[in-house]
Protein backbone atom coordinates (compact mmCIF):
# COMPACT_ATOMS: atom_id res chain seq x y z
CA UNK A 1 0.00 0.00 0.00
CA UNK A 2 1.24 3.46 -1.04
CA UNK A 3 2.75 5.54 2.01
CA UNK A 4 -0.04 8.50 1.86
CA UNK A 5 3.26 10.34 3.27
CA UNK A 6 4.79 10.32 0.19
CA UNK A 7 2.48 9.87 -2.15
CA UNK A 8 1.96 12.77 -4.75
CA UNK A 9 -0.75 15.56 -3.79
CA UNK A 10 -3.56 15.62 -6.49
CA UNK A 11 -6.04 18.58 -7.90
CA UNK A 12 -9.16 18.80 -6.09
CA UNK A 13 -11.29 17.17 -9.28
CA UNK A 14 -13.61 19.98 -10.75
CA UNK A 15 -17.07 18.23 -11.22
CA UNK A 16 -17.57 19.10 -15.20
CA UNK A 17 -21.34 20.01 -14.75
CA UNK A 18 -19.92 22.88 -12.31
CA UNK A 19 -17.02 23.74 -15.41
CA UNK A 20 -19.87 24.06 -17.63
CA UNK A 21 -21.93 26.33 -16.53
CA UNK A 22 -19.14 28.54 -15.14
CA UNK A 23 -17.43 28.47 -19.29
CA UNK A 24 -20.98 29.36 -20.67
CA UNK A 25 -21.53 32.16 -17.97
CA UNK A 26 -18.47 33.70 -18.89
CA UNK A 27 -19.32 33.80 -22.45
CA UNK A 28 -22.84 34.35 -22.60
CA UNK A 29 -22.32 37.15 -19.06
CA UNK A 30 -18.94 38.28 -20.03
CA UNK A 31 -19.07 38.22 -23.45
CA UNK A 32 -16.26 40.29 -25.10
CA UNK A 33 -15.06 42.36 -21.47
CA UNK A 34 -17.18 44.52 -19.24
CA UNK A 35 -15.49 47.66 -20.46
CA UNK A 36 -16.19 46.75 -23.84
CA UNK A 37 -20.39 46.37 -22.80
CA UNK A 38 -19.91 49.53 -20.56
CA UNK A 39 -18.44 51.21 -23.58
CA UNK A 40 -21.62 49.94 -26.03
CA UNK A 41 -23.59 51.42 -23.30
CA UNK A 42 -22.19 54.38 -22.89
CA UNK A 43 -23.47 55.82 -26.31
CA UNK A 44 -26.62 54.46 -25.67
CA UNK A 45 -25.82 51.00 -27.52
CA UNK A 46 -27.30 47.38 -27.05
CA UNK A 47 -25.28 44.46 -26.27
CA UNK A 48 -26.00 41.37 -28.73
CA UNK A 49 -27.35 39.75 -26.20
CA UNK A 50 -29.74 42.79 -25.24
CA UNK A 51 -31.19 43.11 -28.45
CA UNK A 52 -31.57 39.28 -29.31
CA UNK A 53 -33.89 39.66 -25.25
CA UNK A 54 -35.68 42.30 -26.99
CA UNK A 55 -36.66 40.65 -30.08
CA UNK A 56 -38.13 37.27 -28.72
CA UNK A 57 -40.73 36.05 -26.75
CA UNK A 58 -39.36 36.46 -22.82
CA UNK A 59 -37.47 33.60 -21.54
CA UNK A 60 -37.82 31.78 -25.66
CA UNK A 61 -34.23 31.49 -26.83
CA UNK A 62 -32.42 28.55 -26.86
CA UNK A 63 -28.61 29.04 -27.67
CA UNK A 64 -26.64 26.72 -29.99
CA UNK A 65 -22.86 27.35 -30.69
CA UNK A 66 -22.00 28.90 -27.04
CA UNK A 67 -18.67 27.21 -27.39
CA UNK A 68 -17.97 28.18 -30.09
CA UNK A 69 -14.31 29.90 -30.59
CA UNK A 70 -11.54 30.34 -27.83
CA UNK A 71 -13.96 31.15 -24.51
CA UNK A 72 -11.29 33.35 -23.49
CA UNK A 73 -9.82 34.89 -26.16
CA UNK A 74 -13.12 34.83 -29.14
CA UNK A 75 -16.39 33.38 -26.70
CA UNK A 76 -18.87 32.58 -28.84
CA UNK A 77 -16.39 33.29 -31.84
CA UNK A 78 -18.58 36.77 -31.96
CA UNK A 79 -21.42 35.61 -33.55
CA UNK A 80 -24.51 34.52 -31.17
CA UNK A 81 -26.72 31.92 -32.79
CA UNK A 82 -29.72 30.44 -32.06
CA UNK A 83 -33.92 29.77 -32.05
CA UNK A 84 -36.74 31.91 -30.20
CA UNK A 85 -40.37 32.67 -30.63
CA UNK A 86 -41.39 35.87 -31.70
CA UNK A 87 -45.24 36.11 -30.80
CA UNK A 88 -45.66 33.20 -30.66
CA UNK A 89 -43.91 32.00 -34.32
CA UNK A 90 -40.41 30.44 -34.42
CA UNK A 91 -37.54 32.51 -35.74
CA UNK A 92 -33.93 31.65 -36.11
CA UNK A 93 -31.55 34.14 -35.08
CA UNK A 94 -27.76 35.01 -35.48
CA UNK A 95 -26.50 38.18 -33.51
CA UNK A 96 -22.87 39.69 -34.29
CA UNK A 97 -21.34 40.39 -30.91
CA UNK A 98 -19.21 43.80 -31.65
CA UNK A 99 -17.23 42.95 -28.43
CA UNK A 100 -15.25 40.35 -29.62
CA UNK A 101 -13.09 41.40 -31.66
CA UNK A 102 -15.53 43.98 -33.52
CA UNK A 103 -17.61 40.37 -34.36
CA UNK A 104 -14.97 39.81 -37.45
CA UNK A 105 -15.79 36.66 -39.48
CA UNK A 106 -14.05 33.69 -39.29
CA UNK A 107 -14.54 30.22 -40.23
CA UNK A 108 -15.21 28.95 -37.07
CA UNK A 109 -18.44 31.47 -36.68
CA UNK A 110 -19.55 31.12 -40.54
CA UNK A 111 -19.82 27.51 -40.31
CA UNK A 112 -21.85 28.70 -36.58
CA UNK A 113 -24.51 31.17 -39.06
CA UNK A 114 -24.66 28.28 -41.87
CA UNK A 115 -25.47 25.67 -39.53
CA UNK A 116 -28.75 28.35 -37.95
CA UNK A 117 -29.61 28.77 -41.40
CA UNK A 118 -29.57 25.80 -42.57
CA UNK A 119 -31.89 24.86 -39.50
CA UNK A 120 -34.08 27.79 -40.15
CA UNK A 121 -34.89 26.50 -43.88
CA UNK A 122 -35.47 22.71 -42.62
CA UNK A 123 -38.00 23.66 -39.68
CA UNK A 124 -39.69 25.97 -41.78
CA UNK A 125 -38.78 29.04 -40.00
CA UNK A 126 -38.21 33.09 -40.39
CA UNK A 127 -34.18 34.14 -40.16
CA UNK A 128 -33.41 37.53 -38.62
CA UNK A 129 -30.04 38.51 -38.64
CA UNK A 130 -28.32 41.89 -36.47
CA UNK A 131 -25.62 42.26 -38.37
CA UNK A 132 -22.44 44.36 -37.23
CA UNK A 133 -19.65 42.86 -38.77
CA UNK A 134 -16.44 44.15 -39.02
CA UNK A 135 -15.22 42.76 -42.09
CA UNK A 136 -12.86 39.15 -42.06
CA UNK A 137 -10.78 38.57 -39.32
CA UNK A 138 -7.16 39.14 -40.23
CA UNK A 139 -4.44 37.27 -39.98
CA UNK A 140 -6.77 34.47 -39.98
CA UNK A 141 -8.41 34.92 -43.46
CA UNK A 142 -4.68 35.51 -45.16
CA UNK A 143 -4.59 31.87 -44.70
CA UNK A 144 -5.39 29.01 -46.96
CA UNK A 145 -7.76 27.68 -44.57
CA UNK A 146 -9.17 31.27 -43.72
CA UNK A 147 -9.78 32.13 -46.95
CA UNK A 148 -10.90 29.23 -48.89
CA UNK A 149 -13.04 27.21 -45.76
CA UNK A 150 -15.11 30.82 -45.66
CA UNK A 151 -16.57 30.86 -48.88
CA UNK A 152 -19.58 33.80 -49.47
CA UNK A 153 -22.52 32.00 -47.91
CA UNK A 154 -23.71 29.53 -50.86
CA UNK A 155 -25.85 28.33 -48.78
CA UNK A 156 -27.81 31.94 -48.49
CA UNK A 157 -26.85 32.62 -52.56
CA UNK A 158 -28.72 29.81 -53.60
CA UNK A 159 -31.82 29.75 -51.87
CA UNK A 160 -35.52 29.57 -53.36
CA UNK A 161 -36.99 32.53 -50.86
CA UNK A 162 -38.37 29.28 -48.72
CA UNK A 163 -38.00 31.70 -45.70
CA UNK A 164 -38.33 35.09 -44.89
CA UNK A 165 -34.83 36.55 -44.31
CA UNK A 166 -34.31 40.01 -42.65
CA UNK A 167 -31.58 41.92 -41.75
CA UNK A 168 -31.24 44.76 -39.30
CA UNK A 169 -27.99 46.61 -39.62
CA UNK A 170 -26.80 48.20 -36.11
CA UNK A 171 -23.31 48.82 -36.57
CA UNK A 172 -20.66 49.63 -38.79
CA UNK A 173 -20.87 46.37 -41.01
CA UNK A 174 -18.44 45.30 -44.32
CA UNK A 175 -18.13 41.88 -45.53
CA UNK A 176 -20.48 39.21 -43.79
CA UNK A 177 -23.35 41.06 -42.74
CA UNK A 178 -22.82 43.35 -45.57
CA UNK A 179 -23.38 40.26 -47.99
CA UNK A 180 -26.52 38.89 -45.88
CA UNK A 181 -27.94 42.19 -46.13
CA UNK A 182 -27.44 42.43 -50.05
CA UNK A 183 -29.52 38.43 -50.06
CA UNK A 184 -32.30 39.37 -47.50
CA UNK A 185 -35.45 40.34 -48.56
CA UNK A 186 -35.76 43.17 -46.12
CA UNK A 187 -33.13 45.41 -44.64
CA UNK A 188 -33.25 47.82 -41.50
CA UNK A 189 -30.48 50.09 -40.48
CA UNK A 190 -29.79 52.47 -37.32
CA UNK A 191 -28.86 55.70 -38.88
CA UNK A 192 -25.38 56.12 -36.87
CA UNK A 193 -24.39 52.69 -38.73
CA UNK A 194 -22.15 51.95 -42.28
CA UNK A 195 -23.33 49.56 -44.41
CA UNK A 196 -20.40 48.68 -47.32
CA UNK A 197 -18.49 45.75 -48.98
CA UNK A 198 -15.51 47.51 -47.30
CA UNK A 199 -14.41 49.86 -45.08
CA UNK A 200 -13.15 53.77 -45.99
CA UNK A 201 -9.76 52.69 -44.49
CA UNK A 202 -9.62 49.55 -47.17
CA UNK A 203 -10.61 51.97 -49.64
CA UNK A 204 -8.08 54.57 -49.24
CA UNK A 205 -5.62 52.22 -49.51
CA UNK A 206 -6.74 50.40 -52.60
CA UNK A 207 -7.58 53.76 -54.51
CA UNK A 208 -6.48 56.69 -52.85
CA UNK A 209 -9.90 57.92 -51.88
CA UNK A 210 -10.10 59.41 -48.77
CA UNK A 211 -14.11 59.02 -47.92
CA UNK A 212 -15.46 58.69 -44.31
CA UNK A 213 -18.09 56.18 -43.19
CA UNK A 214 -21.50 58.36 -43.74
CA UNK A 215 -20.25 58.96 -47.59
CA UNK A 216 -19.12 55.37 -48.46
CA UNK A 217 -22.14 53.29 -47.07
CA UNK A 218 -24.10 55.20 -44.46
CA UNK A 219 -28.04 56.37 -43.74
CA UNK A 220 -28.25 58.82 -46.02
CA UNK A 221 -26.91 56.82 -48.80
CA UNK A 222 -28.93 54.33 -48.46
CA UNK A 223 -32.49 55.62 -47.93
CA UNK A 224 -31.79 58.42 -51.00
CA UNK A 225 -29.47 56.77 -53.26
CA UNK A 226 -28.92 52.95 -53.25
CA UNK A 227 -32.60 51.77 -51.70
CA UNK A 228 -30.53 49.10 -50.58
CA UNK A 229 -32.08 49.44 -47.25
CA UNK A 230 -36.14 49.48 -46.56
CA UNK A 231 -36.40 51.18 -43.08
CA UNK A 232 -34.08 53.43 -40.81
CA UNK A 233 -34.45 53.83 -37.25
CA UNK A 234 -32.63 55.31 -34.50
CA UNK A 235 -31.52 52.80 -32.26
CA UNK A 236 -30.66 49.28 -31.72
CA UNK A 237 -33.86 48.86 -30.14
CA UNK A 238 -35.99 50.34 -32.49
CA UNK A 239 -34.06 48.03 -35.19
CA UNK A 240 -35.08 45.20 -33.09
CA UNK A 241 -38.79 46.64 -33.23
CA UNK A 242 -38.68 47.51 -36.84
CA UNK A 243 -37.80 43.66 -37.45
CA UNK A 244 -40.38 42.07 -35.13
CA UNK A 245 -43.23 44.81 -36.93
CA UNK A 246 -42.34 43.28 -40.40
CA UNK A 247 -42.55 39.42 -39.28
CA UNK A 248 -45.96 39.75 -38.22
CA UNK A 249 -47.39 40.39 -42.04
CA UNK A 250 -45.23 37.46 -43.22
CA UNK A 251 -45.59 33.78 -42.84
CA UNK A 252 -42.64 31.66 -41.00
CA UNK A 253 -42.40 30.05 -44.78
CA UNK A 254 -43.44 30.05 -48.06
CA UNK A 255 -46.40 27.04 -48.15
CA UNK A 256 -47.84 29.09 -45.39
CA UNK A 257 -50.70 32.02 -45.21
CA UNK A 258 -49.36 35.14 -43.73
CA UNK A 259 -51.18 35.71 -40.38
CA UNK A 260 -54.85 37.44 -40.26
CA UNK A 261 -55.64 39.44 -37.51
CA UNK A 262 -59.07 39.16 -35.60
CA UNK A 263 -61.31 41.59 -35.49
CA UNK A 264 -65.18 42.30 -36.24
CA UNK A 265 -64.67 42.74 -39.89
CA UNK A 266 -62.06 39.95 -40.04
CA UNK A 267 -64.52 37.20 -38.46
CA UNK A 268 -67.32 38.62 -41.06
CA UNK A 269 -69.24 39.82 -38.64
CA UNK A 270 -69.15 43.98 -39.66
CA UNK A 271 -69.89 44.71 -42.97
CA UNK A 272 -66.64 47.38 -44.42
CA UNK A 273 -68.31 50.97 -44.37
CA UNK A 274 -67.86 53.03 -47.27
CA UNK A 275 -65.52 56.05 -47.18
CA UNK A 276 -67.22 58.70 -48.45
CA UNK A 277 -64.47 61.26 -48.26
CA UNK A 278 -61.84 59.07 -50.07
CA UNK A 279 -62.54 60.19 -53.76
CA UNK A 280 -62.09 64.15 -52.18
CA UNK A 281 -58.86 63.78 -51.77
CA UNK A 282 -57.79 63.24 -55.84
CA UNK A 283 -57.73 66.28 -57.26
CA UNK A 284 -59.82 66.02 -60.47
CA UNK A 285 -57.22 67.86 -62.65
CA UNK A 286 -54.90 65.55 -63.96
CA UNK A 287 -51.51 67.49 -63.54
CA UNK A 288 -52.58 68.81 -60.14
CA UNK A 289 -50.01 67.55 -57.38
CA UNK A 290 -51.18 65.57 -54.34
CA UNK A 291 -49.64 62.77 -51.92
CA UNK A 292 -51.50 59.34 -52.54
CA UNK A 293 -50.09 58.81 -48.86
CA UNK A 294 -53.17 60.09 -47.79
CA UNK A 295 -55.53 57.67 -50.31
CA UNK A 296 -53.65 54.59 -49.10
CA UNK A 297 -53.76 55.21 -45.23
CA UNK A 298 -57.58 55.47 -46.26
CA UNK A 299 -57.72 51.46 -47.64
CA UNK A 300 -55.65 49.86 -45.33
CA UNK A 301 -56.61 49.00 -41.99
CA UNK A 302 -56.54 51.73 -39.38
CA UNK A 303 -53.93 53.56 -41.84
CA UNK A 304 -51.04 51.53 -40.61
CA UNK A 305 -49.04 51.01 -43.68
CA UNK A 306 -44.77 49.66 -43.15
CA UNK A 307 -43.42 51.71 -45.85
CA UNK A 308 -40.49 50.21 -47.28
CA UNK A 309 -37.65 52.65 -48.93
CA UNK A 310 -39.53 55.77 -48.23
CA UNK A 311 -36.74 58.30 -49.70
CA UNK A 312 -36.06 55.83 -52.31
CA UNK A 313 -37.46 56.47 -56.18
CA UNK A 314 -40.24 58.40 -54.18
CA UNK A 315 -42.86 58.76 -57.25
CA UNK A 316 -44.36 55.39 -55.99
CA UNK A 317 -45.13 54.12 -52.55
CA UNK A 318 -44.39 50.59 -51.61
CA UNK A 319 -44.82 48.94 -48.22
CA UNK A 320 -46.96 46.10 -46.04
CA UNK A 321 -50.34 46.39 -44.89
CA UNK A 322 -53.69 45.10 -44.43
CA UNK A 323 -56.83 45.14 -45.55
CA UNK A 324 -59.67 43.47 -43.84
CA UNK A 325 -57.05 41.81 -41.32
CA UNK A 326 -55.85 40.11 -44.34
CA UNK A 327 -51.63 40.83 -45.15
CA UNK A 328 -51.54 42.58 -48.72
CA UNK A 329 -48.25 44.54 -50.58
CA UNK A 330 -49.33 47.67 -51.75
CA UNK A 331 -47.83 49.79 -54.34
CA UNK A 332 -48.86 53.62 -55.55
CA UNK A 333 -47.47 55.61 -57.68
CA UNK A 334 -47.71 59.10 -56.19
CA UNK A 335 -48.11 62.11 -58.19
CA UNK A 336 -46.45 64.08 -55.56
CA UNK A 337 -42.94 63.35 -57.51
CA UNK A 338 -42.00 63.19 -61.15
CA UNK A 339 -45.97 63.42 -61.87
CA UNK A 340 -46.42 59.72 -60.30
CA UNK A 341 -44.24 58.49 -63.33
CA UNK A 342 -42.09 55.06 -63.04
CA UNK A 343 -38.31 55.78 -63.17
CA UNK A 344 -35.58 52.85 -63.31
CA UNK A 345 -35.12 53.37 -59.57
CA UNK A 346 -39.45 53.07 -59.54
CA UNK A 347 -39.54 49.74 -61.28
CA UNK A 348 -36.85 48.28 -58.96
CA UNK A 349 -39.27 49.31 -55.96
CA UNK A 350 -41.66 47.98 -57.20
CA UNK A 351 -40.26 44.96 -58.86
CA UNK A 352 -38.69 43.88 -55.19
CA UNK A 353 -42.02 44.42 -53.65
CA UNK A 354 -43.82 41.95 -56.28
CA UNK A 355 -41.14 39.17 -55.63
CA UNK A 356 -41.63 39.25 -52.09
CA UNK A 357 -45.23 39.18 -52.17
CA UNK A 358 -45.05 36.38 -54.37
CA UNK A 359 -42.75 34.15 -52.25
CA UNK A 360 -44.70 34.51 -49.04
CA UNK A 361 -48.35 34.64 -50.16
CA UNK A 362 -49.40 38.22 -50.07
CA UNK A 363 -51.99 39.44 -52.51
CA UNK A 364 -50.48 42.69 -54.27
CA UNK A 365 -52.84 45.67 -54.45
CA UNK A 366 -51.90 48.65 -57.20
CA UNK A 367 -52.90 52.02 -57.04
CA UNK A 368 -52.67 53.59 -60.32
CA UNK A 369 -51.91 57.49 -61.38
CA UNK A 370 -49.30 58.03 -63.66
CA UNK A 371 -48.18 59.82 -67.13
CA UNK A 372 -46.18 56.50 -67.76
CA UNK A 373 -42.54 55.36 -68.03
CA UNK A 374 -40.57 58.56 -67.29
CA UNK A 375 -39.26 59.64 -70.38
CA UNK A 376 -35.72 61.43 -71.13
CA UNK A 377 -31.87 61.04 -71.86
CA UNK A 378 -31.10 60.43 -68.43
CA UNK A 379 -33.96 57.33 -67.60
CA UNK A 380 -32.79 55.87 -71.44
CA UNK A 381 -28.59 55.75 -70.26
CA UNK A 382 -29.95 54.01 -66.81
CA UNK A 383 -31.51 51.04 -68.29
CA UNK A 384 -34.99 52.48 -68.27
CA UNK A 385 -35.86 49.73 -71.00
CA UNK A 386 -34.52 46.66 -68.63
CA UNK A 387 -36.17 47.80 -65.73
CA UNK A 388 -39.25 48.04 -67.41
CA UNK A 389 -39.14 45.02 -68.67
CA UNK A 390 -38.43 43.14 -65.59
CA UNK A 391 -41.10 44.65 -63.78
CA UNK A 392 -43.92 43.53 -66.33
CA UNK A 393 -42.22 40.30 -66.37
CA UNK A 394 -42.80 40.12 -62.52
CA UNK A 395 -45.81 41.46 -62.27
CA UNK A 396 -46.92 38.50 -64.85
CA UNK A 397 -45.13 35.65 -63.36
CA UNK A 398 -46.63 35.91 -59.70
CA UNK A 399 -48.82 34.01 -58.72
CA UNK A 400 -50.63 35.46 -55.80
CA UNK A 401 -54.19 37.68 -56.09
CA UNK A 402 -53.04 40.94 -58.27
CA UNK A 403 -55.78 43.58 -57.82
CA UNK A 404 -54.72 47.25 -59.83
CA UNK A 405 -57.21 50.61 -58.90
CA UNK A 406 -56.84 53.10 -61.28
CA UNK A 407 -57.41 55.93 -59.18
CA UNK A 408 -57.16 59.23 -62.00
CA UNK A 409 -55.08 58.57 -64.79
CA UNK A 410 -52.98 55.25 -66.22
CA UNK A 411 -50.96 56.38 -69.37
CA UNK A 412 -48.75 53.87 -71.65
CA UNK A 413 -46.68 51.10 -71.01
CA UNK A 414 -47.28 51.83 -67.14
CA UNK A 415 -50.78 51.12 -67.43
CA UNK A 416 -50.02 47.39 -68.28
CA UNK A 417 -47.00 47.22 -65.84
CA UNK A 418 -49.24 47.87 -62.59
CA UNK A 419 -52.18 45.58 -63.90
CA UNK A 420 -53.56 46.72 -67.20
CA UNK A 421 -55.60 43.91 -69.42
CA UNK A 422 -53.57 40.75 -70.93
CA UNK A 423 -50.83 41.40 -68.01
CA UNK A 424 -52.35 38.51 -65.57
CA UNK A 425 -54.25 40.44 -63.01
CA UNK A 426 -57.03 39.22 -60.80
CA UNK A 427 -59.19 42.48 -60.68
CA UNK A 428 -58.66 45.82 -62.73
CA UNK A 429 -60.95 48.22 -61.54
CA UNK A 430 -61.49 52.33 -62.36
CA UNK A 431 -62.64 55.16 -60.39
CA UNK A 432 -64.66 57.02 -62.71
CA UNK A 433 -63.48 60.31 -63.45
CA UNK A 434 -60.07 58.19 -64.60
CA UNK A 435 -58.47 58.72 -67.56
CA UNK A 436 -56.58 55.27 -69.39
CA UNK A 437 -54.86 55.57 -72.37
CA UNK A 438 -51.99 55.84 -74.58
CA UNK A 439 -50.55 58.91 -74.32
CA UNK A 440 -52.17 61.71 -72.24
CA UNK A 441 -54.70 63.83 -74.42
CA UNK A 442 -52.64 67.28 -73.97
CA UNK A 443 -49.25 65.78 -75.11
CA UNK A 444 -51.14 63.76 -78.00
CA UNK A 445 -52.99 67.00 -79.55
CA UNK A 446 -49.38 68.61 -79.93
CA UNK A 447 -47.58 65.27 -81.44
CA UNK A 448 -50.87 65.06 -84.09
CA UNK A 449 -51.83 68.58 -84.68
CA UNK A 450 -49.76 70.60 -83.26
CA UNK A 451 -51.81 72.79 -80.44
CA UNK A 452 -53.81 72.03 -77.62
CA UNK A 453 -57.02 72.52 -79.02
CA UNK A 454 -58.49 69.07 -80.17
CA UNK A 455 -57.04 67.31 -76.76
CA UNK A 456 -60.99 67.02 -75.48
CA UNK A 457 -61.67 65.16 -78.34
CA UNK A 458 -58.74 62.86 -77.92
CA UNK A 459 -59.52 62.45 -74.23
CA UNK A 460 -62.91 61.30 -74.63
CA UNK A 461 -61.99 57.93 -76.04
CA UNK A 462 -60.12 57.88 -72.57
CA UNK A 463 -62.94 57.31 -70.05
CA UNK A 464 -63.02 54.50 -68.06
CA UNK A 465 -66.83 53.52 -69.41
CA UNK A 466 -64.89 53.49 -72.86
CA UNK A 467 -62.42 50.36 -71.99
CA UNK A 468 -65.71 48.91 -69.24
CA UNK A 469 -68.24 48.72 -72.81
CA UNK A 470 -65.09 46.12 -74.67
CA UNK A 471 -64.12 44.19 -71.28
CA UNK A 472 -60.69 46.06 -70.74
CA UNK A 473 -61.68 46.79 -67.06
CA UNK A 474 -63.77 44.44 -64.88
CA UNK A 475 -66.01 47.04 -63.35
CA UNK A 476 -66.10 51.30 -62.79
CA UNK A 477 -66.56 51.87 -58.83
CA UNK A 478 -67.63 54.55 -56.92
CA UNK A 479 -64.38 56.03 -54.86
CA UNK A 480 -65.98 55.22 -51.49
CA UNK A 481 -66.14 51.36 -52.50
CA UNK A 482 -62.37 51.27 -53.08
CA UNK A 483 -61.21 49.65 -49.79
CA UNK A 484 -64.81 47.27 -49.37
CA UNK A 485 -64.16 46.30 -53.13
CA UNK A 486 -60.64 44.70 -52.52
CA UNK A 487 -61.81 43.52 -49.23
CA UNK A 488 -63.83 41.29 -51.09
CA UNK A 489 -61.86 40.16 -53.92
CA UNK A 490 -59.02 38.76 -51.32
CA UNK A 491 -62.01 37.47 -49.60
CA UNK A 492 -63.08 35.88 -53.13
CA UNK A 493 -59.13 34.33 -53.34
CA UNK A 494 -58.61 33.12 -50.01
CA UNK A 495 -57.81 29.58 -49.61
CA UNK A 496 -60.47 27.19 -47.13
CA UNK A 497 -59.87 25.14 -44.84
CA UNK A 498 -60.07 22.45 -47.71
CA UNK A 499 -57.30 22.91 -49.57
CA UNK A 500 -54.53 25.68 -51.24
CA UNK A 501 -57.09 27.26 -52.95
CA UNK A 502 -57.35 28.33 -56.85
CA UNK A 503 -54.62 30.45 -57.23
CA UNK A 504 -51.76 28.28 -55.91
CA UNK A 505 -51.07 29.45 -52.67
CA UNK A 506 -48.22 28.03 -51.32
CA UNK A 507 -47.15 26.32 -54.88
CA UNK A 508 -43.64 26.69 -55.98
CA UNK A 509 -43.43 30.10 -58.00
CA UNK A 510 -40.75 31.16 -60.37
CA UNK A 511 -40.36 34.38 -58.61
CA UNK A 512 -39.11 32.82 -55.39
CA UNK A 513 -35.11 32.25 -57.28
CA UNK A 514 -35.38 36.05 -58.55
CA UNK A 515 -32.37 37.38 -57.53
CA UNK A 516 -31.92 40.12 -54.88
CA UNK A 517 -30.37 42.72 -56.61
CA UNK A 518 -30.59 43.84 -60.26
Amino acid sequence: MPDPEIEPRRAPSIDPVEQLHDDRRRVREVMGGADKIAALHAVGRATAREMIAALVDEGSFSEIGTFTGDRDATPADGKIAGFGLVDGRPVAIVADDVTVKRATSSVAGSRKIQRVYEQAERAGHSFVYLGATGGARLPDTMGVDGFCGEPVFPWLMSRRRVVPVVTAIVGDSFGGSSFVAGLSDHVVMTRAATLAVTSPRVVEIATGETISMAELGGAEVHERVTGIVDVIVETDLQAVAAVRRWLSFLPAHGRELPPRTVGAAATGTAPLAGDPGLGALVPTRRRRAYDMHAVVARIVDDGDLLETRPLFARSVITGLGRIDGRPVGVAATNPMFLAGSLSPEACDKVCRLVVLCDAFNLPLVFLLDTPGFLVGRRVEHERLLPKAMSLMQAFQMARVPRLSVVVRKAFGMAFFALGGPGQGGDLLVSWPGAEIGFMDPEVASNVLFGDLERASELGAALAPMALADRGYVDEVIDPSETRMVLAQALARFAPDASGPGPCGWGADRPLAAWPSGW
